[in-house]
């Protein structure tokens, strides 16, 4: 999910840089891109953070286990 995120952002980063050398100033598509861009690494540090609790939870869970005497 991550990558397929990450492929996302490079892509609206290249559709902006494409754009950007079309009409050699900034444009208001390349607001909207910009736009979008900033809502896919929203995405991605929200799915990161997912990751990196479920990662937490594993590891605490791990230590608290005990051995029954």
């Amino acid at each position: 999910m991550v990558q397929n995120l990450y492929k996302q952002k490079r892509s609206l980063e290249l559709k902006w840089q494409l754009e950007y050398e079309q009409s050699g100033k900034y444009t208001l598509n390349m607001v909207e891109i910009d736009n979008a861009i900033k809502g896919v690494i929203t995405e991605i540090k929200a799915e990161e953070r997912k990751i990196a609790d479920r990662q937490n939870a594993i590891e605490n869970a791990a230590a608290q286990v005990s051995v029954a005497t």
